[in-house]
């Protein structure tokens, strides 16, 4: 049995960690905020699976690989949709009560999908109730392993929960991960040793001004593993939600809405996507974002308006409560007229590089859920498919734990940094504490800065010329100065951590955007606006670790 880091509590983390302990290991679950905070937690649509009788696994399949352009791994895509349902059903099991009528499960319609296969939970707060009912079994488990009697089998902490504790970076040790440095909420910095590390960190949101993210998003796994060693590709494929209401913090208005037939209006109130896509509001989650960007331009950056009053109060009430309670927050009645909607950050589909078990280039290391780039979405994640895939590669990574490259996991997935299309690398100059050498003539980048560049260059729309301009303007800045030196205050520490996480993740995304000279799935560039077929995944190899310190190990030594 193994000593296993899981590294974050959203649908991924908990799930490994509820695995691996059920299996035997010893767990320590290390969440940044309090267990329930995560992404999951404001997932509204649902979650994709062929399990009813009118659906099947190769149509789910069908439609993924359709949605991601071309860049879909099909071995990913098919263990995606064959153990979906199985996983869907170990959800029910841990408690999750899906929404049901009268005859079962109720299921929705959401775009890009042949079937209505999106089951949803409390109408549209699906990833709230997959969250608590994954806490409560993540502090179940803990409890029990605490409370067990000395002497009886299995005696022993087996699930320790430690909140409020931030990851700052990977130990690598003899070309392994090792364990991992944090900054616990005593404002210390703690080395800890496993034999195995799963990422389940989330994605990166926080590197745009607009996005359904929550704040906490910061790439910080992603972050990690990139200055580990752990190759990262896809970087460049950020998916931009069609619909957040444009207001202050843009919440999410879930797709499914446009799947019970609310329509999409310019400001003249015409339908525009009925002239750009066959599924019109239906479209591509890429297609519809990059339309509603274009119109937007058009009527001088005003939001379109999202027409959902022919649905009626009550189905707009009991189907979607969420987003009923933010459009009163911001005093909309969208059941009596058009609420304004613009395209914010959402989901991204790069991240580390795994095979089709959930296992990062570098030894010892596991990426599941946002954090991973499984090969399941290519350039475009097919609407609901994220906690799918979250549920079955944390599965299939606590399968994999103390498996060998000789034993087959790996078959399937290219993990391999060779067959780039494009080879970049972070061009800052490092010290020997791993990061890049302070400039005195240089400012120090702030989060504001970061996402100003990477909403107005590296956004829905892109260009050569936009992105070589970001690129210019991230190299004039040093990185975020991290440390107690810094502030001693916890939550300045954290922020500083964050932000530096953010920093390098937008100079290696600017770059993969930059060396992608095509528009594919949710990257468009004005110069490029065709595709290319032949060319493959863009893989950002980085420096090993085993050569030099991180800042963080440096604090720890000195």
């Amino acid at each position: 049995m193994a000593n296993v880091l899981v590294v974050g509590s959203g649908l991924a983390g908990l799930l490994a960690a509820i695995r691996a302990t059920d299996a035997g290991h010893t767990v320590t679950l290390v969440t940044k905020a309090a267990l329930p905070d995560s992404n999951t937690r404001y997932a509204q649509g649902g979650i994709a699976a062929a399990m009813f009788r009118d659906d099947s696994v190769e149509s789910h399949m069908v439609d993924t690989l359709r949605a991601g352009a071309g860049l879909c791994d099909p071995a990913a895509v098919e263990v995606l949709c064959t153990e979906g349902p199985a996983r869907v059903r170990d959800l029910i099991r841990f408690g999750v009560d899906f929404d049901r009528d009268e005859s079962g499960v109720t299921r929705g319609l959401e775009a890009a999908h042949s079937r209505s296969r999106v089951l949803h939970a409390g109408g549209d707060a699906t990833g709230a109730a997959i969250e608590s009912a994954l806490v409560a079994t993540v502090r179940e488990r803990a409890e029990r392993a605490r409370t067990r009697p000395p002497g009886t089998e299995g005696a022993g902490p087996r699930l320790l929960i430690r909140e409020h504790t931030m990851l700052v970076d990977l130990v690598v040790d003899g070309g392994r991960a090792g364990g991992a440095i944090l900054l616990g909420p005593d404002g210390e910095l703690q080395s800890v040793a496993s034999d195995s590390v799963i990422l389940a960190t989330g994605g990166a949101g926080s590197l745009y001004p607009h996005t359904t993210n929550p704040a906490l998003a910061t790439g910080d796994g992603v972050a990690a593993a990139w200055r580990a060693g752990a190759a990262v590709a896809d970087l460049e494929f950020y998916q931009f939600h069609p619909t957040a209401l444009a207001v202050p913090g843009t919440p999410l208005i879930s797709e499914a809405v446009r799947g019970e037939g609310a329509v999409l209006r310019n400001r003249l109130g015409t339908r525009f996507m009925l002239d750009v896509h066959p599924g019109a509001e239906l479209a591509p989650r890429d297609v519809v974002a990059r339309s509603i960007a274009h119109e937007m331009a058009r009527q001088d950056g005003t939001p379109i308006l999202l027409d959902a009053t022919g649905l009626g109060r009550d189905l707009l009430e009991t189907r979607f409560p969420t987003i009923t309670a933010a459009c009163r927050e911001a005093g909309l009645d969208w059941a009596a007229e058009p609420i304004p909607v613009a395209p914010a950050a959402h989901y991204w589909m790069g991240g580390v590089i795994t095979d089709i078990w959930g296992r990062a280039s570098l030894p010892g290391l596991y990426a599941v859920g946002e954090t991973a780039r499984t090969g399941a979405h290519g350039a475009n994640r097919l609407a609901s498919n994220s906690l799918l895939e979250a549920a079955v590669f944390a599965d299939r990574a606590v399968r994999a734990l103390g498996l060998s490259p000789v034993d087959g996991a790996n078959t399937g997935t290219d993990a391999d940094p060779a067959r780039a299309t494009t080879d970049y690398r972070h061009s800052a100059a490092r010290t020997c504490a791993g990061r890049p050498t302070p400039h005195s003539a240089l400012p120090f980048a702030d989060r504001e800065g970061i996402q100003r560049v990477m909403w107005r260059y590296a956004g829905v729309l892109r260009s050569g010329e936009g992105l070589a301009a970001a690129a210019a303007i991230l190299a004039g800045w040093n990185r975020p100065a991290t440390g107690l030196e810094v502030d001693p205050r916890l939550n300045m520490q954290i922020q500083a951590y964050e932000d530096a996480n953010l920093f390098d993740l937008a100079r290696i995304t600017v770059a993969a955007a930059l060396g992608r000279e095509e528009s594919r799935g949710a990257h468009y560039r004005s110069d490029f606006p065709a595709s290319r077929p032949e060319l493959a995944h863009t893989v950002a190899p980085s420096r090993e670790l085993s050569e030099t310190y991180t800042e963080a190990e440096e604090a720890i030594a000195c």
